[in-house]
């Protein structure tokens, strides 16, 4: 099939899901206009802007303090002072009520910079609402979360752990971390089991747990796990709206974490919920509706017989959609789905129904997820998503295309494995559970025998990679050169879910054309990072990047060869031609004037991270009218046009674009 004509029904699922989802699947009415940017605030009294300053100033003259001590706690306190900083900075106070909001987190934020200073944090052992925070490798932001924690949890330390409920929020374009945090320290929310902990994930705003929202989610619950007693085999998320098409995204791609999932309407892919394909409008290229598989849970329904999942709508809410979606692409994949429905009930939890939803959350919660499960089934289109319960994917045949494994335990020493579009995979299963064999297991591996290791070191542990069309061990083969893996898939916004430095230009562009729009994108780029993903993007000029920042970050370099000295330094070894006169990626050659390439590629001084060219993350503006197109606008590579201007939906003309191979070189 030529990959500049992808149909609809291929993206949704396999030829035979794609007639069901078609009938089925009515697509909700088109989402009414709105912006992921906040609306401007109201204005603040002055003599509360001053309040809020003197404060804000002696909050940050104690961090100080703090910080010289290397205080570990520190961002419990930051929290507050970052909330009100930047809703008095960026205009974000939309309700006078906010004024008196955050002078209370103000006067929080005193109280434990002083019982910190004093050697104490009673917050740590509290009950009850909390709010917290952590540091952000991908940009060293502070960022919050809240915590409903039940009387008693103190005694669960050292024990086995409690239940986890991770609450996706829905979407509010006023959701500052002033608002978070405010709402956050009164109220428990929708769910609050006695017998459980919960955390509200922040999920840097309101991004549908995408990007470097996912990325929020997995920091967040790891700092909840190093603070308090959490079992992971009874792991449970759980949202609603926004908040459910964040947990419908997580559960089909994180399925093999989770004892429960419970999505609360929301969305669960692109086209249908969002009618792109209406008529008048213009479908997207060929790559972006590829690239709508890397968040589509119903193009990996399959995944979801790996987690039990209870999803939960409102009989007459347009967002039912996605429970129908999902039935039918799981329905396809031979699997059922549990749907709690509200009778009469719009756009809200029913209250007799959400009691049969807390009590089947609560009993999934206490059975938990089996350490070892006999039997896995797992399907990816990227490695960004490598992992299934004990089976970890590390090389695709081609990206973008369906990947499938399915691995059963079937005798004390038997294993049965079925792969689809795979090169390499592993199998390890954890060293705090038995060994399901009892002596060197017999293997099948698309019908190829193959004996595995004895005896098990720390958990019985196999690679397997494919040459040839036939199987071996690992390790038999030797590595040859680049490879897409995990942290290195691309497309371009693969780089900004880890940490990052922009890497501004100093010397003088090729043509003045090239340097005003590298200037106007990188401009551009600085405040957009901050208004999606609450951070300040970190940067550097080309001559103060340092070995640390290569060794531990994804390099953003911005510019071109003659500007920018570091991309000068590593452009011999990209597959790239840049000269005054022309640009080139593969066979393409166009006037350096008015063309700009821009792409991602394993950093030649550290193939371990990345360096991007001339991009931020890839969606812009126009995509605010609703999150589910809150995906990459880009794959690897592209070539700009600088004669046509950016716009809400692009850099410029795309003149070209696409994918490199698994080797990365050009396709």
């Amino acid at each position: 099939m030529n990959p500049r004509v992808l149909p609809l029904l291929c993206l949704l699922g396999s030829a035979a899901t794609a007639p069901l989802l078609a009938q089925t699947a009515t697509p909700p009415p088109t989402p009414a206009p709105s912006t992921q940017t906040p609306p401007p605030g109201v204005p603040v009294p002055e003599t509360d802007r001053a309040a809020l300053e003197e404060s804000l100033g002696s909050l940050r003259t104690k961090i100080a303090g703090l910080e010289a001590k290397k205080e570990p706690l520190l961002p419990d306190i930051e929290i507050f002072h970052k909330a009100v900083h930047d809703a008095l900075r960026y205009d974000e106070i939309f309700d006078l009520k906010q004024v008196v909001a955050a002078k209370q987190l103000l006067e929080e934020g005193h109280r434990r910079a002083d019982a910190l200073a004093a050697g104490s944090a009673p917050w740590t052992t509290a009950s009850g609402t909390i709010v917290r925070g952590y540091r952000s490798r991908i940009d060293d932001s502070i960022q919050p979360y809240g915590m409903v924690l039940p009387e008693g949890w103190q005694e669960k330390k050292g024990s086995p752990g409690m239940p986890l409920y991770t609450w996706c929020h829905g979407r509010s374009n006023v959701l500052s971390e002033l608002a978070f945090l405010a709402e956050r320290m009164k109220k428990p929310g929708e769910f609050a089991p006695a017998n459980a902990l919960v955390v509200h994930i922040y999920g840097r705003f309101c991004n549908a747990t995408k990007f470097a929202g996912e990325t929020d989610f997995f920091e967040a619950t790891d700092s909840v796990r190093q603070r308090y007693p959490v079992d992971d085999q009874r792991w449970v998320v759980v949202g609603f709206s926004m908040g459910g098409a964040s947990t419908w995204h997580l559960a089909a791609h994180h399925a093999g974490l989770f004892a429960a999932a419970s999505p609360g309407a929301g969305f669960a892919e692109t086209a249908v919920y969002a009618r792109v394909f209406d008529p008048g409008k213009t479908p997207p290229p060929w790559w972006e509706q590829m690239l709508w598989r890397q968040y589509d849970a119903t193009v990996c329904a399959e995944n979801l017989f790996n987690v039990p999942v209870v999803a939960y709508s409102g009989e007459t809410d347009p967002q039912i959609q996605s429970a129908h979606i999902m039935r039918d692409a799981m329905t396809a994949e031979g699997l059922s789905l549990e749907h709690l429905v509200g009778p009469n009930t719009g756009h809200k939890y029913e209250p007799e129904t959400k009691k049969k939803l807390d009590a089947r959350l609560a009993e999934l919660a206490a059975a938990g997820r089996e350490l070892v499960p006999k039997k896995v089934r797992f399907t990816t289109y990227t490695l960004r998503y490598p992992r299934m319960e004990w089976i970890t994917l590390t090389g695709l045949e081609q990206h973008w295309e369906r990947a499938r494994i399915e691995a059963s335990i079937t005798g004390p020493s038997q294993l049965q494995i079925q792969t689809r579009n795979i090169a390499r995979f592993e199998i390890q299963f954890p060293a705090a559970a038995p060994c399901p064999f009892e002596k060197a297991p017999a293997i099948e591996v698309d019908g190829q025998p193959l004996e595995g290791p004895w005896p098990p070191k720390d958990g019985w542990h196999a690679k397997f990679e494919k040459s040839g069309g036939k199987w071996s061990l690992a390790g038999t083969i030797p590595p040859n050169g680049l490879r897409k893996t995990h942290g290195l898939t691309g497309p371009i916004d693969d780089a900004f879910m880890d940490a990052f430095v922009f890497v501004r230009p100093t010397g003088t562009p090729l043509h003045p054309t090239v340097g005003k729009w590298v200037d106007s994108e990188m401009q551009r780029a600085f405040p957009q990072w901050r208004t999606v993903f609450r951070g300040e993007a970190p940067v550097r000029d080309d001559q103060s990047v340092t070995e640390a920042d290569i060794a531990s970050k994804n390099l953003v370099l911005w510019g071109d060869p003659s500007s920018n000295s570091l991309l000068r330094r590593i452009l011999p070894m990209l597959p790239l031609e840049w000269t005054r006169n022309t640009v080139k990626l593969g066979r393409t050659e166009l006037s350096a004037e008015h063309h700009v390439p821009v792409l991602i590629y394993p950093n030649p001084l550290n193939p371990a991270r990345y360096v991007v060219i001339n991009s931020s993350f890839t969606f812009r503006e126009g995509s605010s009218v609703t999150n589910s197109q809150q995906t990459p606008k880009l794959p690897d590579w592209a070539l700009v046009d600088l004669r046509t201007p950016p716009s809400k939906e692009a850099p410029g003309l795309i003149h070209d674009a696409g994918f490199f191979d698994e080797h990365w070189k050009l396709r």
